[in-house]
């Protein structure tokens, strides 16, 4: 499904995308806004979020936007407020913001780039749920994607801010779905794939020597792309609209990929509820 594929359902809703300036959060802002959604944007760069809402409203949309340091909760705040007193409640949250961090041993990387990977990647999450769920609580009804990765799941040596970062984020939607489904609130977890643009841009990018642990990465992300195992924008851009519009309500709580079969997911929801499957868990061994 392309990013303008007409979609019915989200006329006359409001949906928030945070890291919306560039990259994976741009086709995300305005494949809601081509679906009918007033689209806020929320990023750290004024130009490039001046051009996401042009494109925006060059394709016939909606869209306003907001320049702040999600990791600050004053920042934070006052973007979701403008936003808020813009557009109305917000019935969709997509929290797409994010960075890569530090590449290297985790003993080796300076800890304080270590833990501002962790606080962009975590608090912004934190802080801008906390600041729509109130409302979505009182009005009982809203929808919080959290763009997280497959690092989050699998062990990702080398990029541990990232990973560890991710796997927060997993779990952190597992206990707010647990906490807002009564009132009627879906919250989602979303790997979307190995995308030959974002995070993956300057690692892509480095000049760095290929032994090294950037080289590495360059390597490794440049053969999953040249393989077929990335995924393209758009795909991602598909099961946000299959989520913001109500579709996959019933898979609250679960982490989804890009390449999962959401389809068979739903013809076996009832083995996925009550097997708590898609979820970050321990598995013991049968016996």
């Amino acid at each position: 499904m392309s990013s303008g594929t007409p979609l019915t359902g989200l006329g006359g809703s409001v949906a928030l995308v945070t890291g919306g300036g560039r990259g994976l959060g741009r086709v995300l802002a305005l494949s809601l806004a081509g679906a009918g959604a007033v689209v806020g944007l929320i990023a750290r760069s004024p130009g490039q979020l001046a051009e996401s809402v042009r494109l925006i409203e060059a394709a016939g949309g909606v869209a306003a936007e907001a320049c702040a340091d999600l990791s600050d909760p004053a920042d934070a705040a006052a973007a979701v407020g403008k936003l808020r007193r813009e557009l109305g409640p917000v019935d969709l949250l997509v929290n797409n913001a994010g960075v890569a961090g530090p590449v290297g041993p985790a003993w080796e990387v300076a800890e304080e780039n270590w833990w501002h990977t962790v606080e962009i990647n975590v608090r912004g999450v934190t802080l801008c749920s906390g600041l729509v769920l109130p409302e979505m609580v009182a009005r009982r009804r809203g929808r919080i994607v959290n763009v997280t990765s497959q690092a989050g799941v699998f062990r990702w040596p080398m990029v541990s801010a990232y990973s560890v970062s991710k796997a927060a984020v997993i779990k952190l939607t597992e206990n707010l779905s647990y906490e807002t489904k009564r009132y009627g609130i879906g919250v989602f977890s979303v790997h979307p794939g190995i995308l030959s643009i974002g995070l993956s841009e300057p690692a892509l990018a480095s000049t760095a020597p290929a032994d090294s642990p950037l080289g590495r990465m360059r390597t490794w992300v440049g053969n999953e792309l040249a393989e077929g195992r990335g995924a393209q924008p758009d795909q991602a851009a598909g099961l946000l609209l299959r989520i913001a519009t109500g579709e996959l309500d019933r898979l609250t709580g679960r982490h989804l990929s890009v390449h999962d079969d959401v389809d068979a997911l739903l013809a076996r929801i009832d083995d996925v509820v009550r097997d708590d499957l898609y979820v970050l868990r321990r598995r013991e061994l049968p016996g």
